[in-house]
Formats: structure tokens, C-alpha cells, sequence
């Protein structure tokens, strides 16, 4: 057994155990884990854990629930390389390592009272999920809420129980669009920059929560710049970049920036003059 005050490093995961599994997609997953000490992972939305596996690796994944009170949290996982091909290969019951929280999230408090504009593309959703929960179990502190979630075809869409139920909220603006339709999709199709048109914002009073994939951020932020939303108010998640979660090992950086401790979260008049390493 190790001493506890090496348990309480960053370097030295704790155990956690996985709860339950929910196919999302045919490559995604959702994990709900708890950590074993029974400590509360005390996140807040837009951070993220590394996740471990001995014998196969670690990597970075973002947290996909909001902060909880008790000692469970959510975990979406496509499955692309080793580790993660080796996480859907685990069963409710078996154990993984945890460090974290790490970086920096999205600032709850700043938003308060603000309008709120959620774009996600594709597996984008997962850490937006965190703070579209806390924003809807704590409705009463923000003003509009407007999510716009695009995939790239109608079985390749997350979360399908809670896109169906915000869909049906009086009190949020929900709209979604596949890139490709199918016979049974009814919905938009065309890409999720294409939503822009069925809303309206006051800009001073929005701020702005993008997360998807690299090709998305260049024309959502042409989208979002042209309706004026101050550049302070725009966030963004670099998380792709990450690797150990430390800034040690170098693979996150973008000039004076560690992505994984000044990030993944950024507002856009952050990282304007690094658009290019969105």
C-alpha cells in the first residue's frame, strides 16, 4: 500500500470503478464511474480526467456531467485508439485509474445571468454536456439558453433521450441538423452552421460555448463574429491537444500557452492571433 500522501499527488491515479455503461452510438460510449476513496471528483464544467489502464496507456477525456455531490461522475469515450478501444472493452464492475480535474473550464460564475448559446458538433456535445446540465438544473441564474447540435448523420447523434427531451422544453431554444439525412430522419440537414439563420441573439447580453471538431470552429466563429458577440464572450475547448494533463510533457503547447493548464478552455480574444491552432 502506498503512503497517502503520495495518493494525493497528481502523478498517482486513484481507482475508480465503473458504475454502468450506455451505448450512445456505435463508436461512443457514456461511463458512469465512482472514484473508490469516495471523494467527490469536484470538477467544474469543461475539465477533464486522465484516464488509465495499466498495461495499455492514459489519456486525456473530457468530463461529460456536471459537478456532482456525491463521488460519481460521466465520461462520453470514442472508441479510436488503444486506450479508448480498450475502455469499451471494460464491463460495469471493472476498474480504471483517475488523475484530476485538470485546466481550466468554463467560467460558471462570469456566465450568471447571461444569455447562453451552445454549438456542438458531433462529439463536441460530450463536454458541453457538462455545463448544458448545470445550466438547466440551475435555470433561474441565466437568461435564454440556445443549443445547436449538428451531426454527421442521424445515427451518429449523441444522447438521443436528452436531445428528444430538450426538444421539448418550453424554457431553452433547441435545434439540431445532420450533415447527411437517411429515409427516417425528418429533421435539417446541412451543416451546423446553417442553425445560425433560425435564431436571433442580442450579442452584448450572449455568451458563446463552441465545441466540435477543427474544420466546425473556423465557420462558427464567422458566424457568431458577424452577429458581434464581444470576443470575450466567445469560449472555446482546444482539449484534442492534451496529453498529460501536467504541462510537462510539452504536446499541448501553442507558443506561451499549455493547453492543458491554461486551457482547454479559452475564450476566443485569448487565442484570436492562434486561430490557426484551432
Amino acid at each position: 500500500m502506498q503512503p497517502a500522501e503520495q495518493l494525493s499527488s497528481p502523478y498517482v491515479p486513484e481507482k475508480a470503478t465503473i458504475k454502468k455503461i450506455t451505448q450512445l452510438t456505435e463508436t461512443e460510449k457514456l461511463f458512469l464511474l465512482s472514484i473508490d476513496s469516495g471523494r467527490s471528483l469536484g470538477h467544474a464544467p469543461g475539465q477533464f480526467v486522465e484516464v488509465s489502464l495499466f498495461g495499455i496507456g492514459e489519456g486525456p477525456i473530457s468530463i461529460s456531467s456536471p459537478p456532482a455531490r456525491d463521488n460519481t461522475f460521466e465520461l462520453g469515450v470514442r472508441a479510436a485508439g488503444n486506450l479508448t478501444r480498450a475502455l469499451h472493452g471494460l464491463k460495469a464492475g471493472d476498474a480504471l485509474g483517475i488523475r484530476g480535474p485538470f485546466g481550466h473550464g468554463f467560467p460558471v460564475e462570469s456566465l450568471m445571468g447571461k444569455d447562453l448559446l451552445f454549438v456542438a458538433g458531433g462529439i463536441g456535445l460530450v463536454p458541453l454536456r457538462s455545463l448544458i446540465k448545470y445550466s438547466l438544473e440551475h435555470r433561474d441564474a441565466f437568461g435564454r439558453i440556445i443549443i445547436l447540435f449538428g451531426a454527421r448523420s442521424p445515427q451518429e447523434r449523441l444522447f438521443t433521450d436528452e436531445l428528444a427531451a430538450w426538444s421539448k422544453r418550453s424554457d431553452i431554444e433547441f435545434l439540431e441538423t445532420v450533415d447527411r439525412s437517411d429515409d427516417g430522419w425528418k429533421g435539417n440537414v446541412g451543416v451546423i452552421t446553417t442553425l445560425f439563420k433560425e435564431i436571433t441573439i442580442e450579442p452584448r447580453k450572449t455568451a458563446v460555448m463552441i465545441v466540435g471538431p477543427p474544420v466546425m470552429y473556423k465557420y462558427a466563429l464567422l458566424e457568431v463574429k458577424e452577429r458581434e458577440v464581444p470576443k470575450q464572450n466567445i469560449w472555446l475547448s482546444l482539449e484534442r491537444r492534451m496529453k498529460c494533463g501536467l504541462g510537462k510533457c510539452g504536446h499541448c503547447q501553442i507558443n506561451n500557452y499549455y493547453v492543458c493548464q491554461d486551457g482547454p478552455v479559452f475564450a476566443y480574444s485569448q487565442i484570436e492571433e492562434k486561430e490557426e491552432a484551432l
